[in-house]
């Protein structure tokens, strides 16, 4: 298995969660405070320095208000690198 921070995959999952935010008129301190979590946090998943569990992924789309299988979808079509 190759690493997944810097895949295709995670770029891809890191920008539908930043653009998912942004479509919901979220900030990033918005959605940490969600979570019970700092800003810094959220900062770290959406430029790609975090790596994100599925159970943080269900958190994150709780939050922000989109579908977790959405995400998934989006990712089969990403092509693996």
């Amino acid at each position: 298995m190759s690493r997944t921070i810097g895949s295709a995959r995670h770029k891809a999952l890191v920008t539908f969660i930043a653009e998912r935010r942004l479509k919901a008129g979220l900030r990033q301190v918005d959605v940490a405070k969600k979570l019970g979590r700092y800003q810094s946090y959220v900062t770290l998943v959406e430029t790609g320095q975090r790596r994100i569990d599925v159970v943080e992924l269900m958190a994150l789309a709780d939050a922000i208000g989109f579908d977790p299988r959405e995400v998934i979808k989006h990712l089969e079509k990403v092509a693996k690198k």
